[in-house]
């Protein structure tokens, strides 16, 4: 599958020391899952996890859904021992926290090898040093951390979430600038639909890839949003079908629904048919 058409509209958070919550979610219609050994697992737990994460990752069930594993950070006394286990797990890549250099990136590869690695980006200073953080070896995506960003930005909650559009924006760039997939941060008002759809729906016209989340319940506004409608694939199937008729003709423009249609919208088109065909593929 392209990896730039593989969809990652929905990405789930899913405790490693809850082996009910990972059996659970290989029936559900998520992208990828982070199997979280970090916040979600209390301090006593951590060394469980592992084992009971590594057990489950071994077994299988997930099917194409992406796995990817959070380990806490390296400074802490169970990161080192966290990332030289994920390095032998069955799993897609590593989910770094509190990324602030690329040197932080290049410490976990150090350890894991050739696993892609992604990034999540919480920090001031991660926000500052992005371009830095995603050209960094073996990045291969970023996650907005936005619960830990907006209290060190002492920001505080808005709808339009206007007070933290510069640090989204400055990895989206980033992100775009290395060819990175990036999810938008969590929405933590599981039970608020309209205001999950509402973020969703700005983070996807923003550009980002798919939203991270708390909870199942908000799987379904997640994989509607980040999901190419059925009016975008039409549209793009006939600007498509109208441009390949202008070249024939000898033009490399093309007109439809009133408005030009040059190569960069067909690229854009064929982007957007390759994703819904992956999305298809993906749930059979």
């Amino acid at each position: 599958m392209n990896q730039r058409a593989r969809p990652y509209r929905s990405v789930l958070y899913v405790p490693a020391s809850n082996q009910r919550a990972m059996e659970k979610v290989k029936s559900l219609p998520v992208d990828a899952i982070i199997f979280d050994l970090e916040d979600a697992v209390s301090a006593g737990e951590k060394e469980n996890a592992r084992q009971v994460l590594g057990e489950a990752l071994k077994t299988g069930g997930f099917g194409s859904t992406m796995k990817i594993v959070r380990i806490n950070e390296l400074s802490t006394q169970w990161g080192v021992d966290d990332a030289k286990a994920v390095a032998k797990m069955d799993c897609d890549a590593v989910l770094l926290p509190k990324v602030e250099s690329a040197g932080h990136i290049d410490a976990l590869r150090e350890i894991t090898g050739d696993l892609p690695i992604w990034a999540m980006m919480e920090t001031p200073l991660g926000m500052i040093n992005a371009v830095e953080i995603a050209g960094a070896q073996n990045m291969s995506g970023m996650v907005m951390g936005t619960n830990d960003l907006a209290k060190e930005l002492q920001t505080r909650f808005r709808p339009d979430r206007l007070p933290m559009i510069t640090s989204l924006g400055l990895c989206l760039l980033a992100a775009k600038a290395r060819g990175l997939v990036i999810v938008d941060g969590v929405y933590n008002a599981f039970k608020d639909e309209d205001g999950l759809r509402l973020e969703s729906e700005q983070g996807r016209d923003m550009g980002f890839d798919g939203k991270t989340l708390i909870h199942p319940a908000q799987i379904a506004i997640a994989n509607e949003a980040f999901a190419p409608s059925v009016a975008e694939v039409d549209l793009s199937r006939r600007q498509i079908e109208a441009f390949d008729e202008a070249e024939r003709n000898g033009s490399g423009v093309a007109v439809v629904d009133g408005k030009i249609v040059e190569n960069l919208h067909v690229v854009t088109a064929r982007e957007i048919i390759a994703k819904s065909d992956a999305i298809a593929e993906l749930t059979g």
